[in-house]
């Protein structure tokens, strides 16, 4: 009579994990450290993605707003390179060009600083500028005001000053209050306004400023200007940069330095975008770190069970068992 054969054993699913985890549950401290750097990579790449990501679209969102077609028109002041002053016509003459939409000058009043009160040295002038504006400037600047009111045509006539949000916290002008004197020029000029942080013209949040003509009048200022800004068709910014140096100063347009504010902000953002790929890369590095030291645990885990993986064999253990 021949012997009945048996079914090939299998090892029941608990068993089989059970025993897989038998390394990880007898060496937790281990498995716990590998488990631990596996986290801290991911951790890192999500975190630093999400924060890269967040910042473009933050960055993208201030250039919306702020607009990338915003130009502004120098002189170059370098050595045997003229008074630092464009010619005075020189905001007419670009407002001539067709894709310009709006224009502002500003110039920089020489030798004018401005004071708490008239007690205060004049060598303590704070690195405060002034520098007379004109009513187009705040918008075109797509600035904002953070107290106060900005300049309109009757308001330029008089003594009346607006400042820059770090003059205002020198200066210790916390509000307006609409008789809050300031010395500026030999002269009282009242506050009417404080700005917030002008993002494309950061020099102006250091600087008081005064209209056109209170400070011809005031501070015998001929108002040359020192800078045009120019907002153009986005469509035609690279055709009226070519022509901006030519129109503002036909006689020496190599005089005149044309830049694009965004720019900067474009820079930036490729500077965090370079920081941003050595974090990825140094996350990468402690997820492979995290996935060496699981290998490492399990490898170790088949070493230190040789011994019952051979008796397993010798008793007829297959692979599936």
């Amino acid at each position: 009579m021949m012997a009945k054969s048996l079914p090939p054993s299998r090892i029941h699913l608990s068993d089989l994990v059970r025993t897989a985890t038998v390394g990880i549950r007898s060496r937790k401290m281990r498995a716990g450290l590998s488990a631990i750097g596996i986290m801290i990579g991911i951790a890192s790449i999500v975190g630093i993605l999400g924060l890269s990501e967040s910042s473009k679209s933050e960055l993208l969102a201030r250039l919306d707003r702020l607009g990338t077609n915003l130009l502004t028109v120098e002189p170059d002041a370098g050595f045997g390179r003229g008074d630092g002053n464009l010619p005075a016509d020189a905001a007419s003459m670009i407002s001539r060009i067709t894709p310009v939409e709006a224009t502002s000058m500003v110039s920089f009043v020489e030798g004018v600083n401005v004071y708490k009160n008239d007690l205060i040295p004049e060598g303590k002038t704070g690195g405060i500028s002034v520098q007379a504006v004109d009513s187009k400037l705040l918008n075109v600047l797509a600035g904002s005001l953070a107290d106060g009111v900005w300049f309109d045509d009757a308001k330029s006539a008089f003594p009346t000053v607006v400042l820059g949000s770090v003059a205002a916290e020198r200066l210790g002008v916390r509000e307006v209050t609409g008789v809050q004197p300031l010395w500026l020029g030999e002269q009282w000029f009242i506050v009417i306004g404080i700005l917030t942080t002008f993002e494309l013209a950061p020099d102006l949040d250091r600087a008081a400023l005064v209209g056109h003509s209170a400070a011809q009048t005031y501070l015998d200022h001929e108002n040359l200007p020192t800078r045009v800004v120019v907002r153009v068709d986005p469509r035609r910014v690279d055709q009226v940069t070519t022509v901006l140096s030519a129109t503002a100063n036909p006689e020496f347009p190599e005089e005149v330095v044309v830049d694009r504010p965004s720019e900067a902000l474009e820079a930036a953002e490729a500077a965090e975008d370079t920081l941003t790929t050595l974090f990825v890369g140094l996350g990468s590095i402690a997820l492979l770190v995290g996935g060496v030291g699981i290998a490492n645990v399990m490898v170790i885990s088949v070493i230190e069970r040789r011994g019952e993986i051979g008796l397993r064999r010798a008793l007829g253990a297959t692979r599936r068992h």
